[in-house]
Protein backbone atom coordinates (compact mmCIF):
# COMPACT_ATOMS: atom_id res chain seq x y z
CA UNK A 1 0.00 0.00 0.00
CA UNK A 2 1.34 3.38 -1.38
CA UNK A 3 1.78 5.99 1.24
CA UNK A 4 1.79 9.99 0.70
CA UNK A 5 1.41 13.34 1.97
CA UNK A 6 -0.84 16.30 1.59
CA UNK A 7 -0.85 19.38 3.52
CA UNK A 8 -4.22 21.32 4.59
CA UNK A 9 -4.07 23.42 1.66
CA UNK A 10 -3.33 20.63 -0.92
CA UNK A 11 -6.61 18.93 0.71
CA UNK A 12 -8.13 21.59 0.12
CA UNK A 13 -7.12 21.99 -3.87
CA UNK A 14 -7.68 18.48 -3.93
CA UNK A 15 -11.29 18.67 -3.50
CA UNK A 16 -12.22 21.67 -5.23
CA UNK A 17 -10.57 20.48 -8.44
CA UNK A 18 -12.40 16.90 -8.13
CA UNK A 19 -15.39 19.01 -8.13
CA UNK A 20 -14.44 21.43 -11.04
CA UNK A 21 -13.89 18.59 -13.11
CA UNK A 22 -18.06 17.94 -12.92
CA UNK A 23 -17.26 14.42 -10.45
CA UNK A 24 -20.39 15.24 -7.41
CA UNK A 25 -18.47 15.19 -3.93
CA UNK A 26 -20.42 14.69 -1.13
CA UNK A 27 -18.68 15.56 2.24
CA UNK A 28 -20.11 16.23 6.11
CA UNK A 29 -21.61 19.56 6.03
CA UNK A 30 -22.29 20.68 10.02
CA UNK A 31 -26.69 21.24 10.30
CA UNK A 32 -26.96 22.76 14.17
CA UNK A 33 -25.90 20.13 16.24
CA UNK A 34 -25.88 17.95 13.78
CA UNK A 35 -23.74 16.52 10.67
CA UNK A 36 -24.80 15.03 7.50
CA UNK A 37 -23.89 14.22 3.98
CA UNK A 38 -24.59 16.69 1.36
CA UNK A 39 -23.46 17.49 -2.19
CA UNK A 40 -20.64 20.27 -1.51
CA UNK A 41 -19.37 22.45 -3.88
CA UNK A 42 -16.60 24.20 -1.97
CA UNK A 43 -14.25 22.56 0.77
CA UNK A 44 -14.91 25.47 2.84
CA UNK A 45 -18.34 23.98 3.15
CA UNK A 46 -17.00 20.64 5.08
CA UNK A 47 -17.17 19.84 8.39
CA UNK A 48 -14.35 17.24 9.71
CA UNK A 49 -15.23 18.00 13.38
CA UNK A 50 -17.36 15.53 14.40
CA UNK A 51 -17.17 11.87 16.18
CA UNK A 52 -20.13 10.96 13.80
CA UNK A 53 -22.65 12.07 10.71
CA UNK A 54 -26.27 11.36 11.69
CA UNK A 55 -26.96 9.05 8.48
CA UNK A 56 -24.37 6.83 6.69
CA UNK A 57 -23.71 7.24 3.12
CA UNK A 58 -24.97 4.34 2.01
CA UNK A 59 -27.43 6.09 0.13
CA UNK A 60 -24.83 6.88 -2.85
CA UNK A 61 -24.83 3.67 -3.69
CA UNK A 62 -28.60 2.22 -2.18
CA UNK A 63 -30.66 5.68 -2.36
CA UNK A 64 -33.76 6.08 -0.42
CA UNK A 65 -36.13 5.94 -2.73
CA UNK A 66 -35.00 5.05 -6.68
CA UNK A 67 -36.89 4.18 -9.60
CA UNK A 68 -36.37 0.74 -10.46
CA UNK A 69 -37.67 1.18 -14.51
CA UNK A 70 -41.25 3.21 -15.68
CA UNK A 71 -43.95 2.12 -17.74
CA UNK A 72 -46.44 3.09 -19.94
CA UNK A 73 -50.10 1.34 -20.48
CA UNK A 74 -52.21 1.89 -24.19
CA UNK A 75 -54.46 -0.35 -25.57
CA UNK A 76 -53.64 -3.27 -23.88
CA UNK A 77 -50.02 -3.15 -24.78
CA UNK A 78 -47.29 -1.66 -22.07
CA UNK A 79 -43.76 -0.34 -22.71
CA UNK A 80 -40.93 -0.49 -20.94
CA UNK A 81 -38.34 2.36 -20.45
CA UNK A 82 -35.74 0.52 -17.91
CA UNK A 83 -33.19 1.42 -15.95
CA UNK A 84 -30.64 3.97 -17.21
CA UNK A 85 -27.45 3.73 -15.29
CA UNK A 86 -25.11 6.37 -17.57
CA UNK A 87 -27.37 8.82 -15.76
CA UNK A 88 -25.40 8.15 -12.27
CA UNK A 89 -22.72 10.66 -12.39
CA UNK A 90 -18.71 9.79 -11.31
CA UNK A 91 -19.00 10.55 -7.54
CA UNK A 92 -16.56 11.20 -4.75
CA UNK A 93 -17.66 10.89 -1.13
CA UNK A 94 -15.01 12.49 1.05
CA UNK A 95 -14.46 12.33 4.62
CA UNK A 96 -16.24 9.61 5.75
CA UNK A 97 -14.89 7.36 8.58
CA UNK A 98 -13.65 3.70 8.38
CA UNK A 99 -16.90 2.30 9.48
CA UNK A 100 -18.82 3.76 6.56
CA UNK A 101 -16.27 2.68 4.21
CA UNK A 102 -16.18 -1.06 5.44
CA UNK A 103 -20.08 -1.17 5.11
CA UNK A 104 -19.98 -1.48 1.18
CA UNK A 105 -18.87 -4.69 1.55
CA UNK A 106 -21.66 -6.05 3.57
CA UNK A 107 -24.26 -4.26 1.07
CA UNK A 108 -22.26 -5.39 -1.74
CA UNK A 109 -22.55 -9.29 -0.77
CA UNK A 110 -25.97 -8.61 -0.16
CA UNK A 111 -26.97 -6.94 -3.36
CA UNK A 112 -24.73 -9.84 -5.48
CA UNK A 113 -26.11 -12.71 -3.77
CA UNK A 114 -28.11 -14.50 -7.12
CA UNK A 115 -28.13 -11.97 -9.40
CA UNK A 116 -26.52 -9.02 -9.59
CA UNK A 117 -28.36 -5.96 -9.04
CA UNK A 118 -27.32 -3.20 -11.91
CA UNK A 119 -28.58 0.27 -10.13
CA UNK A 120 -26.42 -1.11 -6.85
CA UNK A 121 -23.12 -2.55 -8.71
CA UNK A 122 -23.42 0.93 -11.48
CA UNK A 123 -23.44 3.56 -8.59
CA UNK A 124 -20.75 1.91 -6.61
CA UNK A 125 -18.37 2.01 -9.66
CA UNK A 126 -18.83 5.10 -10.02
CA UNK A 127 -18.18 6.16 -6.66
CA UNK A 128 -14.65 7.05 -5.18
CA UNK A 129 -14.32 6.72 -0.72
CA UNK A 130 -11.82 9.19 0.75
CA UNK A 131 -12.04 8.23 3.92
CA UNK A 132 -10.54 9.89 7.15
CA UNK A 133 -9.17 8.15 9.89
CA UNK A 134 -10.76 8.54 13.21
CA UNK A 135 -9.17 10.59 16.07
CA UNK A 136 -11.70 10.60 18.41
CA UNK A 137 -14.61 8.44 19.77
CA UNK A 138 -17.54 8.76 21.70
CA UNK A 139 -19.76 5.41 24.00
CA UNK A 140 -21.43 4.23 21.37
CA UNK A 141 -18.47 3.47 19.00
CA UNK A 142 -17.28 -0.65 18.73
CA UNK A 143 -15.76 -0.86 15.66
CA UNK A 144 -13.24 -2.59 16.73
CA UNK A 145 -15.20 -5.03 18.06
CA UNK A 146 -16.69 -6.26 14.70
CA UNK A 147 -12.53 -6.40 13.03
CA UNK A 148 -12.84 -2.76 12.48
CA UNK A 149 -10.44 0.22 13.57
CA UNK A 150 -10.44 3.90 14.22
CA UNK A 151 -7.71 3.68 10.88
CA UNK A 152 -8.59 0.21 9.27
CA UNK A 153 -8.12 0.97 5.22
CA UNK A 154 -10.87 -2.10 4.46
CA UNK A 155 -13.54 -0.51 2.01
CA UNK A 156 -11.45 2.83 1.29
CA UNK A 157 -10.01 3.93 -1.87
CA UNK A 158 -8.14 6.17 -0.40
CA UNK A 159 -8.10 6.95 4.09
CA UNK A 160 -6.16 9.99 5.05
CA UNK A 161 -5.10 10.23 8.95
CA UNK A 162 -4.90 13.87 10.53
CA UNK A 163 -1.43 14.42 11.30
CA UNK A 164 -1.74 17.87 13.08
CA UNK A 165 1.80 18.86 14.06
CA UNK A 166 2.50 18.23 10.27
CA UNK A 167 -0.30 20.30 9.19
CA UNK A 168 -1.63 17.70 7.31
CA UNK A 169 -2.13 14.21 6.29
CA UNK A 170 -1.21 11.11 6.59
CA UNK A 171 -2.19 9.44 2.87
CA UNK A 172 -2.67 5.75 2.59
CA UNK A 173 -3.77 4.84 -1.11
CA UNK A 174 -5.83 1.75 -1.09
CA UNK A 175 -7.43 0.83 -4.60
CA UNK A 176 -6.97 1.27 -7.97
CA UNK A 177 -9.74 3.90 -8.07
CA UNK A 178 -7.21 5.88 -5.61
CA UNK A 179 -4.28 5.44 -7.56
CA UNK A 180 -5.66 7.22 -10.32
CA UNK A 181 -6.56 10.07 -8.55
CA UNK A 182 -3.43 10.55 -6.72
CA UNK A 183 -1.58 9.95 -10.05
CA UNK A 184 -3.68 12.49 -11.73
CA UNK A 185 -3.02 15.25 -9.26
CA UNK A 186 0.43 13.78 -8.07
CA UNK A 187 1.50 17.50 -7.94
CA UNK A 188 -0.70 17.80 -4.56
CA UNK A 189 1.18 15.06 -2.85
CA UNK A 190 4.45 14.51 -1.31
CA UNK A 191 6.62 11.67 0.50
CA UNK A 192 4.93 10.04 3.29
CA UNK A 193 6.34 11.51 6.67
CA UNK A 194 7.81 9.05 8.64
CA UNK A 195 4.99 9.07 12.02
CA UNK A 196 3.76 6.23 13.86
CA UNK A 197 -0.17 6.19 12.40
CA UNK A 198 -1.23 4.79 15.55
CA UNK A 199 -0.28 7.70 17.68
CA UNK A 200 -2.89 9.92 16.12
CA UNK A 201 -5.92 7.58 16.48
CA UNK A 202 -8.42 7.67 18.53
CA UNK A 203 -8.19 4.82 21.62
CA UNK A 204 -10.93 2.48 21.48
CA UNK A 205 -10.88 -0.94 23.13
CA UNK A 206 -12.92 -4.35 22.77
CA UNK A 207 -16.67 -4.25 24.00
CA UNK A 208 -17.05 -7.84 23.01
CA UNK A 209 -15.43 -10.64 21.35
CA UNK A 210 -16.48 -10.90 18.03
CA UNK A 211 -16.02 -15.06 18.03
CA UNK A 212 -17.64 -15.28 21.54
CA UNK A 213 -21.05 -13.91 20.10
CA UNK A 214 -21.21 -15.85 17.03
CA UNK A 215 -20.23 -19.04 18.69
CA UNK A 216 -23.45 -18.20 20.70
CA UNK A 217 -25.88 -16.34 18.99
CA UNK A 218 -26.34 -19.17 16.21
CA UNK A 219 -27.70 -21.04 18.73
CA UNK A 220 -29.71 -18.64 20.57
CA UNK A 221 -33.22 -18.73 18.41
CA UNK A 222 -35.46 -19.95 20.64
CA UNK A 223 -33.72 -18.22 23.63
CA UNK A 224 -35.30 -15.97 26.63
CA UNK A 225 -32.55 -12.89 25.84
CA UNK A 226 -34.78 -11.61 22.59
CA UNK A 227 -38.10 -10.60 24.99
CA UNK A 228 -36.01 -9.32 27.91
CA UNK A 229 -33.96 -7.28 25.03
CA UNK A 230 -36.49 -5.82 23.00
CA UNK A 231 -39.26 -4.40 26.00
CA UNK A 232 -38.51 -1.00 25.23
CA UNK A 233 -38.09 -1.37 21.44
CA UNK A 234 -40.72 1.06 19.94
CA UNK A 235 -40.10 -1.02 16.36
CA UNK A 236 -39.71 2.58 14.65
CA UNK A 237 -36.77 1.54 12.10
CA UNK A 238 -34.67 4.49 12.94
CA UNK A 239 -31.66 2.01 13.78
CA UNK A 240 -31.99 0.45 9.97
CA UNK A 241 -32.59 3.86 8.26
CA UNK A 242 -29.11 4.89 9.66
CA UNK A 243 -27.50 1.75 9.78
CA UNK A 244 -24.58 1.49 6.80
CA UNK A 245 -25.22 -1.91 6.00
CA UNK A 246 -28.61 -2.57 6.24
CA UNK A 247 -30.16 -3.36 2.94
CA UNK A 248 -34.21 -4.45 3.62
CA UNK A 249 -36.32 -2.89 0.92
CA UNK A 250 -40.01 -2.92 -0.18
CA UNK A 251 -41.16 -2.39 -3.74
CA UNK A 252 -44.11 0.54 -4.52
CA UNK A 253 -45.78 1.29 -7.39
CA UNK A 254 -45.95 5.30 -8.69
CA UNK A 255 -48.75 5.23 -10.98
CA UNK A 256 -50.70 8.05 -12.33
CA UNK A 257 -53.47 7.34 -15.27
CA UNK A 258 -51.72 4.86 -18.09
CA UNK A 259 -48.40 5.63 -16.72
CA UNK A 260 -46.44 4.61 -13.46
CA UNK A 261 -42.95 3.72 -11.72
CA UNK A 262 -41.65 1.04 -10.07
CA UNK A 263 -40.01 2.43 -6.99
CA UNK A 264 -37.38 0.60 -4.28
CA UNK A 265 -37.50 2.19 -1.27
CA UNK A 266 -35.80 1.59 2.54
CA UNK A 267 -37.69 -0.81 4.29
CA UNK A 268 -36.87 -2.57 7.93
CA UNK A 269 -37.06 -6.00 9.46
CA UNK A 270 -38.43 -3.94 12.55
CA UNK A 271 -41.81 -2.87 11.15
CA UNK A 272 -44.61 -4.66 12.32
CA UNK A 273 -45.80 -5.22 9.07
CA UNK A 274 -42.14 -6.26 7.47
CA UNK A 275 -42.84 -9.92 7.27
CA UNK A 276 -47.35 -9.48 7.26
CA UNK A 277 -49.10 -12.31 5.01
CA UNK A 278 -51.66 -11.18 2.76
CA UNK A 279 -53.68 -14.10 4.31
CA UNK A 280 -53.43 -11.95 7.64
CA UNK A 281 -50.50 -13.95 9.32
CA UNK A 282 -47.58 -12.80 10.87
CA UNK A 283 -44.68 -14.78 11.32
CA UNK A 284 -42.94 -12.42 13.37
CA UNK A 285 -45.86 -10.89 15.29
CA UNK A 286 -44.06 -9.54 18.44
CA UNK A 287 -41.34 -7.04 18.90
CA UNK A 288 -39.21 -9.92 20.01
CA UNK A 289 -38.97 -11.90 17.02
CA UNK A 290 -38.32 -8.75 15.06
CA UNK A 291 -35.31 -7.76 17.55
CA UNK A 292 -34.12 -11.54 17.21
CA UNK A 293 -34.17 -11.31 13.23
CA UNK A 294 -32.26 -8.02 13.25
CA UNK A 295 -29.10 -9.19 14.89
CA UNK A 296 -29.34 -12.77 13.49
CA UNK A 297 -29.13 -11.77 10.44
CA UNK A 298 -26.30 -9.28 11.07
CA UNK A 299 -24.16 -11.82 13.52
CA UNK A 300 -25.30 -15.08 12.07
CA UNK A 301 -27.49 -15.11 8.46
CA UNK A 302 -25.18 -12.95 6.75
CA UNK A 303 -21.44 -14.27 8.18
CA UNK A 304 -23.19 -17.74 7.14
CA UNK A 305 -24.22 -17.23 4.03
CA UNK A 306 -22.18 -14.14 2.85
CA UNK A 307 -18.74 -14.51 4.50
CA UNK A 308 -19.51 -10.80 5.74
CA UNK A 309 -20.50 -9.53 9.37
CA UNK A 310 -23.60 -6.89 9.07
CA UNK A 311 -22.18 -4.47 11.57
CA UNK A 312 -19.29 -2.37 11.11
CA UNK A 313 -19.23 -0.82 14.82
CA UNK A 314 -20.44 2.94 14.10
CA UNK A 315 -22.91 3.40 16.92
CA UNK A 316 -25.60 5.24 15.00
CA UNK A 317 -28.79 2.89 15.65
CA UNK A 318 -27.51 3.29 19.57
CA UNK A 319 -27.55 7.21 19.28
CA UNK A 320 -30.33 7.22 16.72
CA UNK A 321 -32.79 5.28 19.38
CA UNK A 322 -35.30 6.80 21.29
CA UNK A 323 -35.72 4.87 23.81
CA UNK A 324 -31.96 4.62 24.24
CA UNK A 325 -31.27 0.55 23.24
CA UNK A 326 -27.34 0.19 23.21
CA UNK A 327 -26.41 -2.16 20.63
CA UNK A 328 -22.99 -2.88 21.91
CA UNK A 329 -24.59 -3.60 25.42
CA UNK A 330 -27.12 -5.94 23.95
CA UNK A 331 -24.06 -7.93 22.21
CA UNK A 332 -21.59 -7.79 24.69
CA UNK A 333 -24.38 -9.17 27.09
CA UNK A 334 -24.92 -11.95 24.21
CA UNK A 335 -21.03 -12.64 24.20
CA UNK A 336 -20.66 -12.67 27.82
CA UNK A 337 -23.32 -15.61 28.48
CA UNK A 338 -22.03 -18.76 29.97
CA UNK A 339 -24.52 -20.65 28.73
CA UNK A 340 -26.86 -20.40 26.44
CA UNK A 341 -30.44 -21.27 28.16
CA UNK A 342 -33.50 -21.49 25.60
CA UNK A 343 -37.40 -21.50 26.46
CA UNK A 344 -37.52 -25.11 24.98
CA UNK A 345 -34.85 -25.97 27.54
CA UNK A 346 -36.28 -24.84 30.23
Amino acid sequence: MERKYISDESLKTFINQLNDEGRHVYAPVAKGEKTEFERVKSFDKISLDHIQTTQSIKAVAFPRTEKLFSYTKNKGDVTLEDYNPDLIPEMVVFGLHPCDAAGFKPLSNIFNWGTPDVPFNERRRRTTLIAMSCTQSDEFCFCTSVNGGPGNTAGSDILLTPIKDKNGYLVEVVSEKGQELVSKYAGLFGEAPDVDKEAYLAKLSRKFSLDDLRGKISHMFESEVWKKQSERCLGCGACAFVCPTCACFDIQEDTKGSKGNRLRCWDSCGFSLFTFHTSGHNPREVQSQRWRQRLLHKFSYMPERLSVVGCTGCGRCSRACPVDMNISDHLAEIADLSVVTTEKEK
